[in-house]
């Protein structure tokens, strides 16, 4: 074969030697690529049968007739959407209707949420003011505070607010300011439980919240607002527009978990005084909880649970949104 004729077959005058390499290479940088998918496959089919799989089961147990019998007898019946009608609209007697349930779990999450956000800032911004001996006795406090299990921080507000032996009705009275608080009860409305109940979550979120947005705080370059003040800026410019944009993305990530932990709120409420009085505290996991073991209907519980979990998926998405976005603006 002559020159002319190979170079002919092989217009661009590549050998099959450098067209090999080139394959290989691709495939190798393919393989390359994949590895991190590879790696993480392990921790994503455990997180599908650890979650997902219960919640399929959840599911379908939500569209079943599952009580007591059912459950002794391993008895399938399927009832479609019987079960969410049920509890929407014919509520089980003794138990305040599903709606009212909701929207009172709702806004006690909001209520947890906007106090704990809020004055565990305020309480970042503390500590980044104090000298070292103050602001060490603090965070001790708080972690101690922070530490403290459920139940234990239950009884002793309990304790606290005790109608006879308790020292809040003894601190207010002796100030002289609202009246004689002997001897008042604080469990006797919804109401004043819901703020004994929310005081004693804030009081045990607020070092979480603080310390992250502390460390937060610290990772800002102490130039930023040396340089603000030298141009004039007060301290409330300052953290309108250097600490608050910094601490933007913690912030996003704070509120998203604690919409989660005080949507799902269950043994503060349980402890402290059972959904009384008269299911007035009653919220979402309480009600789902008295639903499943205790009434034995077992299908209409999976059901609350599902509207549950997918009313904390819709208040959720625009806080994922949002983090997702910040980061890429990062």
């Amino acid at each position: 074969m002559t020159r002319a004729q190979s170079k002919a077959k092989n217009p661009t005058g590549a050998s099959a030697l450098n067209v090999a390499p080139s394959r290989y290479h691709t495939r190798k940088t393919a393989v390359r690529d994949a590895l991190p998918y590879l790696a993480l496959a392990p921790a994503f089919l455990t997180f599908v049968l650890l979650l997902g799989w219960p919640v399929l089961l959840l599911f379908l147990t939500s569209l079943q007739q599952f009580g007591l019998f059912e459950l002794l007898n391993n008895v399938t019946t399927w009832i479609g959407v019987d079960n969410y009608y049920n509890l929407i609209f014919n509520s089980p007697a003794g138990l305040p209707d599903f709606p009212t349930v909701l929207m009172r779990t709702v806004l006690f999450m909001a209520a947890n949420v906007a106090l704990t956000i809020s004055l565990g800032t305020l309480v970042a911004l503390l500590l980044a003011k104090l000298d070292r001996w103050v602001r060490l006795t603090l965070t001790s406090a708080m972690v101690l505070a922070w530490a403290m299990p459920v139940v234990t921080g239950a009884v002793l507000f309990q304790w606290l607010f005790d109608s006879k032996l308790g020292v809040v009705n003894w601190a207010i009275s002796s100030l002289g300011v609202f009246g004689n608080y002997l001897n008042h009860s604080w469990f006797d409305t919804g109401l004043t439980t819901f703020a004994v109940i929310t005081l004693l979550i804030v009081w045990q979120a607020i070092p979480f919240v603080a310390l992250s947005l502390y460390a937060g705080i610290l990772s800002i370059p102490k130039e930023l607002p040396e340089a603000a003040r030298v141009d004039g800026a007060n301290e409330r410019q300052i953290f309108s527009y250097i600490t608050l944009p910094a601490l933007r993305p913690l912030l996003l990530m704070l509120i998203f978990l604690s919409v989660i932990w005080d949507f799902k709120v269950y043994t503060q409420i349980a402890a402290m005084n059972q959904g009384g009085p008269d299911g007035q505290t009653i919220t979402l996991s309480l009600y789902t909880q008295i639903l499943g073991p205790a009434e034995q209907q077992f299908g209409v519980a999976a059901a609350a649970a599902v509207i549950m979990m997918l009313l904390l998926l819709v208040v959720l998405v625009p806080y994922i949104r949002r983090m997702v976005k910040s980061q890429e603006e990062q």
